[in-house]
């Protein structure tokens, strides 16, 4: 097994071109070429109650968010039936990517060996992503806490309230 990439702030980021539930296309060039940034989280799984959380936080904050410049994209390798279940639950709005395969995960990094319990398996270790217009990236952090990432992202990112 290799072991998990791990990107740093000032590195070019990873492209990707990838399909969110509903079956639009999300291509980082396109929102480089609009001079977007783009916050790009993984979690582990649709509709559990961190990634509900958090989901729900990034939901909240999306006005002041896009008002700053920022596209919110969701990455978990749940399908597009799971993603559009929790997104109309929750009434999530933005878009939630399909990575079934894995291949969005292993290129961030995020898909790395973990332990509960004394058990180790491999999984999605939460994690968001900040990449600006440039195509590199502004800000990262692996294995957040769902609780309370929003807003501190947000501070970070210097959107004092």
């Amino acid at each position: 097994m290799n072991e998990a990439i791990s990107h740093t702030v000032g590195s070019e980021s990873p492209r990707f071109s990838v399909q969110d539930s509903a079956g639009h296309q999300h291509d980082l060039e396109a929102y480089m070429a609009e001079g977007k940034t783009v916050i790009l989280y993984f979690y582990p799984r649709d509709s559990t109650p961190g990634c509900t959380t958090q989901a729900c936080d990034f939901r909240d904050s999306m006005e002041r968010l896009v008002h700053e410049g920022y596209v919110v994209l969701g990455v978990s390798k749940d399908s597009a039936a799971s993603h559009e279940k929790f997104i109309q639950k929750q009434d999530l709005n933005f878009p939630l990517l399909l990575d079934s395969e894995g291949v969005l995960h292993e290129a961030f990094g995020t898909w790395r060996m973990k332990k509960n319990y004394g058990r180790e398996y491999m999984g999605c270790a939460r994690s968001t992503f900040v990449i600006g217009p440039e195509g590199c990236f502004e800000w990262l952090r692996y294995n957040v806490k769902a609780k309370g990432h929003v807003p501190m992202l947000m501070r970070e990112l210097g959107m004092t309230e």
